[in-house]
């Protein structure tokens, strides 16, 4: 063989080298996280850690493509239909608005939701055991809860006869069930209930304001990201008007708000992901029943009590997983 031909053809096996060793690498999956609120809420490192306890790094052997609403709720179904579009290996959807945004957009791309409703309820699964199809996930039921807020509230404001409850306006179902549950607790109690609704964070002075024109002596926040991912600016805003507020997210009780009662929404994502990475082994959504967490949470925080002249029985102290002193 003469001498150029030899280096001619060692030249261009070292050029397909690199394009050989490529091609045999592993493809790394992409997750698609949906989500209703903003990135600057409530960051998914609990869904991150869950991914990790099933040997899932983003950024090493797993890739996550976020899309944010930014609270918009009505940009959900074309954030979803863009994931699809990109072939995500899996779509997350950390409430009961993404997951059905998420649903109506594939029925061939596995989907993990968190929701705190019944998912039979809403459409998403044919039956907790056997979620039947693409989907499957995590319910926290946090909907039931709704009547017992307000009994804590009534608990704590005993000579209060008029409170009120805040949905959020755009999400129709979940805010009509989670206004009846707790309108229907209210009436046990012979209590005037008042519902006030928003969309957007904007609309939280008007809400603190009409809470002040009905004479509400409590309001009971519903579950939705939004609330949570404003939980500081409700706490700050009850503060101000001095209305006793019961929230479900930890994170208000933890801002200065008076009490909080939910689940743990850190353990409910860490779940999410650890059903993710489940899937992303191999594992089908339709073989993985729903998860039900039933742990929740009481947080009081005293401080705030004692500013707003609220004497926090003994019994309710006793109960609560956390004081704030």
């Amino acid at each position: 063989m003469r001498r150029r031909e030899f280096i001619t053809l060692l030249g261009g096996a070292m050029a397909a080298w690199p394009l050989v060793t490529r091609a045999q690498q592993p493809t790394v999956p992409v997750i698609g996280f949906l989500s209703g609120t903003s990135s600057r809420g409530y960051a998914p490192y609990a869904f991150r850690e869950g991914l990790r306890e099933g040997g899932f790094v983003e950024g090493q052997n797993v890739k996550i493509e976020y899309r944010w609403a930014d609270d918009h709720y009505e940009r959900l179904p074309e954030l979803a239909a863009d994931l699809v579009n990109r072939s995500v290996a899996l779509i997350a959807a950390p409430n009961n608005a993404t997951a059905l945004a998420a649903k109506a957009a594939t029925a061939t791309i596995p989907i993990v939701f968190l929701v705190g409703d019944d998912p039979v309820r809403l459409g998403l699964v044919a039956s907790l055991n056997r979620p039947g199809g693409n989907i499957t996930g995590v319910t926290s039921l946090n909907r039931e809860l709704g009547r017992k807020r307000l009994e804590l509230l009534h608990e704590l404001l005993p000579s209060a006869t008029v409170l009120a409850v805040l949905v959020k306006s755009d999400n129709p179902n979940t805010a009509e069930y989670q206004s009846n549950e707790v309108q229907a607790e209210a009436n046990a109690f012979g209590l005037q209930l008042h519902v006030l609704q928003a969309s957007h964070e904007e609309d939280f002075d008007t809400v603190f304001a009409e809470a002040g024109e009905i004479r509400a002596g409590g309001l009971v926040i519903s579950p939705d990201p939004l609330f949570l991912d404003h939980s500081e600016q409700l706490a700050a805003l009850a503060s101000r008007q001095a209305v006793p507020t019961i929230s479900p997210y930890r994170e208000f009780a933890v801002a200065g708000g008076l009490v909080s009662y939910g689940g743990s929404l850190t353990d409910q994502l860490r779940l999410i992901g650890v059903y993710t990475s489940r899937i992303l082994k191999g594992e089908k959504p339709a073989d993985l029943p729903v998860q039900q967490t039933m742990k929740v949470e009481l947080i009081v925080n005293l401080k705030t009590a004692k500013a707003l002249g609220i004497t926090v029985p003994q019994s309710v102290q006793s109960r609560a997983d956390e004081v704030i002193e």
